[in-house]
């Protein structure tokens, strides 16, 4: 079992002796507090899945991602939760808290007289890393042993509504929940995510020490519960931003005018048809979208929302066969997010005739929601309308939003339908 934690370094480059000398020190400072994590489906007696996690008290809390750990956090009769640690020990771990949002979870295991590891834990930073400040990740990835990434902290991600760190660094599966700490061997974030080629993201250390502090004040009575409440205070958070911002006329196509949203972390992309003469229909889209969302299962993700806005026009056909294409463009809009049906109920739709005030356009429009089943305040929405008084030429808005609870969800929906128009 000590093969575990058998050293691999990457070596970024020719001339970073010193940097493998470094990351070899911390590790060598470090491995007693890392350790593997591990559910086991209890049925079966195999691990279903693997992450990383690492010790920050002496009483043995292990931090880790919630995602590591989110079968047991669903499905606690199905699983139990192991850890290894560097001496090929094993031993059962407790889940205490988690924030489901940051992806980090913390999860306990016993410490007594035989695996007395109380002077080994790792210690949160109290700053921030600066730019270019050279950083080192420790994780287990695809299952090969412990393992120390040199990198480099690149700031915070730009156009994010939750915070996530920019790592140059090979962050690979496995690797999740392991620590990322400075020279002096302190926490600075937690590996969460990669994009590949050598750029990966992390959790920033002040989410971990925010969570940490709010279970030693009040441990949750229930993780789901727990879970429901930072659901519900993220989607206020994110609707507060949105809905108190400046929503700018754009002008779509020929005629059409639509909402931009003046936020950071919504970013939007256009497309057309333009350079295509013989098309049946001239069609010019534009696409806006929140590019993150929350993971609470492999099966089940929100937090996601998107818009999407077609101009379309008649070119060289009849009022019927355009409006025959017209429906097939607007047959496919779907959820946003990934969701079955253990999680969530089926849409319930409500179908209307819409003319905004002031607004020289009417629509027939769909409204449709569904209800998350754990957590009963918050749906998902889907609404799609579409212009019904023009003959050759139509818009068609539409956009979905993944846990929201209904009063924002109205007052979204309203201020959506009033955004839209003819020019």
């Amino acid at each position: 079992m000590k093969a575990f934690f058998i050293l691999v370094f990457i070596i970024l480059s020719t001339s970073s002796s010193f940097a493998t000398e470094q990351a070899e020190q911390l590790f060598n400072q470090l491995k007693p507090s890392l350790y593997q994590i591990k559910l086991i489906d209890k049925a079966s007696g195999e691990k279903s899945s693997i992450g990383s996690g690492f010790q920050i008290s002496k009483d043995g809390i292990i931090a880790t991602n919630y995602h590591v750990i989110s079968s047991y956090a669903l499905h606690p009769k199905k699983y139990r939760m192991e850890y290894l640690d560097g001496e090929g020990n094993t031993g059962l771990l407790a889940l205490k808290s988690v924030d489901v949002i940051n992806d980090l979870a913390l999860v306990k295991r016993d410490i007594d007289a035989t695996n007395d590891a109380q002077a080994n834990f790792f210690q949160i930073s109290a700053t921030a890393p600066h730019k270019g400040e050279q950083l080192f990740s420790l994780g287990n990835p695809h299952d090969l042993g412990m393992i120390v990434v040199p990198g480099t902290y690149n700031g915070l991600k730009k156009e994010s509504f939750n915070e996530r760190i920019h790592f140059t660094g090979s962050i690979n599966s496995g690797m999740s929940g392991g620590p990322v700490v400075n020279k002096n061997a302190k926490v600075v974030g937690i590996n969460v995510a990669t994009s590949g080629n050598s750029i990966g993201f992390l959790v920033p250390h002040d989410k971990l020490a925010q969570l940490y502090e709010a279970f030693l004040l009040s441990p949750p009575e229930s993780i789901e519960q727990q879970m429901a409440a930072q659901l519900t205070a993220n989607q206020n958070k994110l609707m507060t931003s949105i809905l108190n911002s400046t929503w700018h006329e754009k002008s779509l196509g020929k005629y059409g005018m639509i909402p931009i949203i003046d936020v950071p972390f919504i970013r939007c992309w256009g497309d057309s048809n333009a350079d295509k003469d013989d098309a049946l229909i001239l069609a010019a889209v534009a696409n806006c979208s929140l590019d993150e969302n929350t993971y609470i299962s492999s099966h089940f993700f929100t937090g996601a929302m998107e818009m999407e806005f077609r101009y379309m026009q008649a070119n060289n056909i009849g009022s019927n066969k355009f409006y025959h294409l017209y429906q097939q463009q607007i047959a496919h809009a779907g959820a946003g997010n990934r969701a079955n049906k253990d999680n969530v109920t089926q849409y319930q739709c409500h179908h209307d005739l819409v003319m905004p005030d002031n607004k020289m356009i009417e629509n027939k429009s769909i409204l449709c929601t569904r209800a998350y089943k754990k957590f009963p305040d918050l749906f998902d929405v889907l609404y799609l309308s579409a212009s019904i008084d023009k003959h050759n030429q139509a818009l068609v808005s539409h956009f979905t939003i993944a846990g929201i609870n209904q009063e924002n969800a109205l007052t979204f929906t309203r201020k959506f339908m009033e955004a839209v128009s003819w020019n």
